[in-house]
């Protein structure tokens, strides 16, 4: 299923004891996790989206944080401070992945945003497509030359 923009895509829980955390979720839900020990971080699927993850309460006390797609974290942390917000966490990078910020709405709130980062292109044919037009050229050229 194609992530839309301004849905929420990833559902992170903070947790003052999160290998306690994730036994119980496991017990109570069936949820399967996936640990990332290079980023202290557990990636857990439910039966049905949003996944999200599971870590340590460090910079943010323990609880939910919810996280929605944007296609401009700029433009949409602007609009978070217009609208009377507030960005608690800039802008960061999630290394291979993309970057996310965290904000508070005026009632304080608090929600993150995430961008994704743009998959690699495939490399180009322009070599071959060149090939072909050098060749159309000298058919043509020797064909006017008869």
């Amino acid at each position: 299923m194609v992530q839309k923009p301004n849905s929420i895509v990833h559902v992170e829980i903070h947790s003052n004891a999160p290998e306690k955390t994730k036994s119980f979720l496991k017990d109570v839900f069936g949820w399967k996790f996936e640990d990332m020990p290079q980023m202290n971080y557990s990636m857990f699927q439910p039966p049905s989206a949003p996944g999200g993850g599971l870590q340590q309460a460090e910079n943010l006390p323990a609880g939910v944080l919810n996280y929605v797609l944007t296609e401009d974290i700029e433009n949409t942390l602007r609009k978070v401070t217009s609208s009377g917000g507030a960005v608690t966490m800039p802008k960061q990078e999630i290394p291979g992945m993309g970057w996310f910020a965290v904000f508070q709405d005026p009632t304080g709130i608090t929600l993150a945003v995430y961008e994704a980062q743009a998959p690699p292109r495939p490399a180009r044919k322009a070599a071959r497509k060149v090939a072909k037009r050098s060749g159309r050229k000298a058919k043509k050229s020797s064909r006017r030359s008869r």
